[in-house]
């Protein structure tokens, strides 16, 4: 189910575990939406880190989780999926004694690794966003265990829509998916520019137009898609006239096996993230 984009602007306070990219940019939606940067804290062992973020968002900011967490309703988890459990299991008295609603954006780390390693009880979502959140324009997936009410969901949700559209997902083994198919996506895409650059240029067009025309197309395709309503596969119908350039194209990718070729790739990241998951437990 796709639910609004749009954060709310009051929370309760909330404490971000890792001060990254995604946390910046999650961080900048919030106070961007009129939230009250005073109820954030974050928890960044970089100093430097630290120091660009309370300028930035005149946010709290501390170099410990412990520090970071005490009376924060909502926690965050933004770091590397390989310290997670070492990061959660430091919290477990306090997770313990306080009951928060758990956020990971750590791909392939379950919502019962989260719970079992912050002592157990705890509603946990789990939430798969992309780079582009960074812009604002990210898509998230989110999982919600058992102990999520609607109030908590609720929160999330306003959290991780302020990067962009957010997807609930009823089952958590099809997290794996939407890792494979949204968070490792933009990659597809910078590798579909990048080949369509290489090919403009050995037609003979100079670097630098190459790049426009291929960044320029894209951009312009996604809006049409995200704008139109249609499916893609009636937009691409609307642009292929029989017996054209864009007809010859299609075909070549056709022959060339380009559906099942993304959709080896697709599966092929899915089952990374599922071992992912097992190698962190």
């Amino acid at each position: 189910m796709t639910e609004s984009a749009t954060a709310a602007p009051s929370l309760a306070p909330i404490a971000f575990i890792g001060g990254g990219n995604m946390a910046r940019s999650l961080i900048g939606g919030l106070v961007a939406a009129g939230a009250d940067r005073n109820r954030i804290r974050v928890a960044e062992p970089d100093a430097r880190t630290r120091a660009g973020l309370a300028e930035d968002f005149g946010v709290a900011c501390f170099a410990s989780a412990a520090e970071a967490v005490p009376g924060a309703a909502t926690w965050v988890f933004a770091v590397k999926p390989q310290v997670m459990r070492e990061v959660c299991e430091s919290l477990t008295p306090i997770a313990r004694a306080e009951r928060p609603l758990v956020v990971s954006i750590a791909a392939g780390i379950t919502a019962a690794q989260l719970d079992r390693w912050l002592g157990g009880g705890l509603a946990v979502v789990r939430a798969m966003p992309n780079t582009p959140a960074l812009l604002g324009a990210g898509v998230t997936g989110l999982f919600a265990n058992a102990r999520v009410d609607g109030g908590e969901r609720e929160r999330a949700n306003g959290l991780l829509a302020s990067a962009g559209q957010t997807v609930w997902i009823a089952d958590e083994a099809q997290m794996d998916a939407v890792t494979a198919t949204s968070g490792s996506g933009p990659a597809y895409v910078f590798l579909l520019a990048e080949a369509m650059e290489d090919a403009a240029i050995a037609q003979g067009l100079p670097a630098d137009a190459a790049r426009i025309l291929a960044q320029q197309t894209i951009l312009g395709a996604a809006r049409m898609l995200t704008g139109s309503g249609e499916p893609p596969a009636e937009l691409r119908r609307r642009v292929t006239s029989p017996n054209g350039t864009t007809q010859a194209a299609i075909e070549t990718f056709e022959a060339g096996g380009f559906r099942a070729l993304v959709g080896r790739a697709i599966e092929a990241a899915t089952r990374r993230g599922a071992e992912l998951s097992a190698a962190n437990d």
